[in-house]
Parts: structure tokens; sequence; C-alpha cells
């Protein structure tokens, strides 16, 4: 990370610039981007740590990885610290290109065989998707080399094939870290995770200023970047949790991007002039999940008369709008080999019905947690009136991101609403959220599983699953992608999908090239803004 002789004095003047009152018709500076958001769910900057939507948008801009998927090119594997990369029937190898991190040492490939043992030795939610591909805290450091200074080689598994390999290459978790700067503040064999936390140690476009959590989050250039200085010399992340005031901001001037506002006020800005609307298809969920550990939600009959105790279609024409549209089959509905969805919709009578057969003709009383922001809230509370109508009483917990997340990880909730992601933009990446539980066993400690956390028992659909992810004939996976789908709605699932996820974000006309990615690694690095829009 690269070191400033006065942070504190900027610290203070970009506050009182934040906390002054806003002028009519401010114009944020030509070399800076200044973005509305929430950063409620920030909780560490650590690459192999930090695995939220927000956090992702951070690291994407101060590390660089091996590859990255491009959205705007198909979702075609490209490089980026990779100059270029051979797969055999063993390995991929890669050859590096020049390039320095912020702190001016060179980046090498002892730096990504570091990076990749760190994220499976702090074996945290973050390395999921690696463990599930077959490389663990115990075979990583077999797995993985780097013959010399300039290339890196990864043995491949059984378990997935060389572009599901790819994929996972590309995600934030597979950052690059100076491995030489990180090495200086270890603690307790932490591997740097209490430094990495709050600092950045990377190669990308820029590196991190200032970060004063539920406030600010401050990038500026980093000038050892390899690709020269960007256009945008600071990026301005600010916490405006109110979707009202982040609308007056962005009108005013005073913000150049708005990706926390709620339905209502995204659609003001629909053929406004001066403002796009850049609606990113996630290939994610909005889901309810139910703790199937314990009773009643452990009934399969239970968990279907939920299923028809939602008004989907209300909750999505009333609440979300540019946020989703209703898909309950966790492959978003225009990807290859997508089933129709099933009959799941308000019907009350059915519900209570299905509620009666499995013991709970008077129904019963939940918690449902969820973290305070838009537009959970607001589902939340729509779901509190439907689950009524068939007899079910439930109680909404809102907290912060540290409260729910941790709540989710640990078991400790009845229903919660969290969100997905599909961690490569294929059917079977949109699934693995879904039909991935290895070992349901509170022993396994699977935190960063998300069915695993539902305590929801699914070896017949895991099973498949691995299956699929090793097949290579791309007819007979696309069969038992079809498959998979069939008997997740099936079983009746502790994790429901509710909404296909979108991330609106409305763009001043002053800004030009954003485009949002839909794994929230949006980079700045090709953004540049006119004068005037």
């Amino acid at each position: 990370m690269r070191r400033f002789a006065a942070p504190l004095v900027l610290g203070a003047a970009v506050t009182f610039a934040f906390n002054a009152p806003l002028p009519a018709h401010a114009a944020t500076p030509k070399d800076q981007l200044v973005i509305g958001t929430s950063l409620a769910q920030v909780l560490s900057l650590d690459p192999q740590q930090g695995t939220e939507v927000k956090t992702q948008e951070i690291l994407a801009n101060t590390y660089d990885r091996l590859v990255f998927a491009d959205q705007n090119d198909q979702n075609k594997i490209k490089p980026q610290l990779a100059e270029s990369w051979t797969i055999d029937d063993k390995a991929i190898t890669f050859k590096l290109k020049p390039a320095k991190f912020a702190s001016g040492n060179p980046v090498t490939g002892k730096d990504v065989v570091f990076s990749l043992v760190r994220l499976l030795k702090l074996d945290q939610a973050a390395a999921t998707n690696f463990k599930s591909a077959g490389y663990t805290a115990a075979n990583i450091e077999t797995m993985i080399s780097a013959p010399d200074d300039t290339s890196f080689r990864i043995t491949l598994t059984d378990n997935v094939i060389p572009e599901a390999l790819l994929y996972r290459l590309a995600m934030g978790v597979s950052s690059i870290v100076d491995s030489v700067e990180v090495q200086k503040h270890v603690k307790n064999n932490d591997f740097g995770n209490e430094w990495l936390r709050t600092n950045t140690a990377g190669s990308g476009p820029y590196s991190l200023r200032r970060w004063s959590p539920n406030d600010i989050v401050l990038l500026e250039a980093n000038p050892q970047y390899r690709d020269g200085t960007p256009a945008i010399r600071r990026i301005i992340m600010r916490h405006v949790p109110e979707s009202q005031a982040a609308r007056l901001m962005l009108e005013h001037g005073d913000i150049d991007i708005a990706n926390a506002l709620t339905a209502a006020d995204v659609k003001t800005f629909e053929n406004k002039p001066g403002f796009t609307i850049d609606r990113v298809k996630t290939g994610g969920y909005y889901v309810l999940a139910m703790n199937a550990g314990k009773e009643p939600l452990s009934k399969p009959q239970v968990r279907e008369a939920i299923a028809y105790g939602i008004d989907y279609k209300g909750i999505a024409d009333t609440i979300l709008g540019p946020y989703g549209r209703v898909r309950n089959v966790p492959v978003p509905q225009d990807w290859p080999g997508a089933i129709a969805n099933p009959d799941w919709s308000l019907q009350p009578e059915k519900a209570r019905k299905l509620l009666a057969e499995a013991g709970y003709p008077n129904g019963f009383s939940l918690t449902l947690k969820t973290i305070s922001q838009t537009p959970r809230v607001d589902m939340a509370t729509a779901i509190q009136a439907n689950l009524a109508q068939i007899g079910i009483t439930v109680t909404i917990q809102q907290g912060n991101g540290a409260d729910i997340v941790a709540a989710h990880r640990a078991r400790d909730f009845d229903l919660l609403l969290p969100q997905s992601s599909a961690f490569m933009p294929t059917p079977l990446g949109a699934l693995d959220n879904f039909t991935n539980n290895p070992d349901n066993s509170r022993e396994a400690n699977n935190a960063g599983n998300f069915v695993w956390r539902s305590a929801w028992d699914i070896s017949e659909l895991n099973a498949l699953r691995e299956s699929a992810n090793k097949e290579r004939d791309d007819t007979r996976r696309l069969a038992m992608v079809k498959e998979l789908q069939e008997k997740f709605i099936a079983q009746k699932p502790a994790v429901l999908p509710l909404f296909e996820r979108f991330e609106p974000i409305v763009v001043s006309a002053r800004v030009k090239n954003y485009h949002g990615d839909s794994a929230s690694l949006t980079r700045i690095e090709g953004v540049s803004k006119a004068d005037k829009p």
C-alpha cells in the first residue's frame, strides 16, 4: 500500500467537505469518481477473506487477478496479470506480464503461489469454490508452483473442467497480493490477515488511501500501475444508505453514481436527461433461507407451504422493480438449460392444507433476520404479511451486515434473507450456491457454504452436482443441469430462490465507459468524465 505524508489532514478535509451543506448543482471534479452506495457490508478488505458485494468493487480496483471474465464479450476469460496460458492434461501454466505492486515490489510467480496458499490456509468462506474444485489447505502447496519469477502452474483436479478452474481464478478471492509486503505484517501465523483487513497490497490501478467503516472509502491512482495512471485519479465511495438522500445528491451533481437506490428512486431517472440506468444482471438471487436444522422447517411440507405462501409477483411489482424478477429455480430463466418455473405463487388455501398435513393446523411463529438494506427490509415486511395469511407469525429482526452474516454462518436463525451470486457465468456457477453441501454435520463447520448454513442435507443433489462439474461433454453436462434443477424443486428447498437479482446503477451522463460487472468486480481504469453531461 502506498504511504502518504499527511493522511489525517486530507481525511479531515474530505470529511469537512462531505459534511458541509450541499450547494445547488455542484460538480464533482473531472478526475474524481464519487459513488453513493451502502458500505454496511464492507467488513474486511482482505481479498482472501472479504466476499461481500461492495468489498468486491474495492478489491477489483486495488488488486489484479491472473485472468478476468469479460462480460462485454460473452464472459470470455481474458488476461489480466497473465500474458498467456497453456492447458495440458495435467495443469494450466501461466506466463505473467511485467508488473509491480503499489509498494514497488515486482509481481512474480511466487506472489501468485503465496496468494492461493493463503486463500486455502485461511480457510474462510472465500475458499469455498476452490475447495469444491478439490483444492484444500492440506494439498494446495503440492498443487501449485512458480517454475520461475514470470510463470505460475496449477495442477488440475478431477473435480472440475479447466474452464471452471479459470473462472475460479477470475474471482475476487483470487486476487494476487504482495507477498513481500504482507509477510512484514504477519502476526501469530495469521498470514497478515489483521493488517490486510484494513490495508491493500495489490498491483491494481488504485490503492487504498482511507477506509472509515460505514462512512467512506477513498482510493488513489497507483503510480506503479503497469498500464499507466488512469484518467480517474481518485475514487470516493460514500456511505449513503438513505435512498432519497442519494437521489438528491445525484441530481445535484454531488455524486456521479448511485447504486443503492430504492426501486421508486431508480424509476425517477428513467428517460431523465443527463442520466443512464445500468441494470446489471448478477446471475444471483434474493433468497429465503430456512433453517432445516430446526422444527418445523425441517419438514419438507412446511417449506413447501411457505413457498406457496409468498406473493412473488406482488413483491416484484411493488418493491423490487428493477432489482429483480420472479424466479424460483436457481438458474436464470434465459441461461442455457434453465427449466420452467414451478407453480409456486400465493395460494393460501393450499399452503394452509400443507401445514395441517405437516401437523401444524394452527400455524407457528418464526423470526426473520435481514440486513437493513434496500430492498431486503421491504421484502421482509411483505413476506411477514404474506405468511400471516397462512397462519405463520413472523417477527422481523434487522441488523447490520456483520450481525446478520454472522448469524447466517452460525446457523443462528429461523428465516433469513441473503442474496447469492453466480461465481461463474454458467448454469453450474449459478447452481453451486443451491446444490453444494458435501458434509451437513455441524462439525464440518463449513460456514462458507450457502446450503450448509441452512442445515439442509442434500447428499443426492451434491453428488449429482459433483458429477456435472466433472463432465466434459457439453450435451451430457447440460442434461445433468436440467436434472439438478428438477430434483432441487422436488426436495422443497430450504434455500428458496425468490427473485433473480439485478443491480440497477444510476450513472451521470458525465461518466464515460462505466459498465457494472455481474460479480461486482467493476474496474474504473477505463472510465473517464466529461466536463458536462
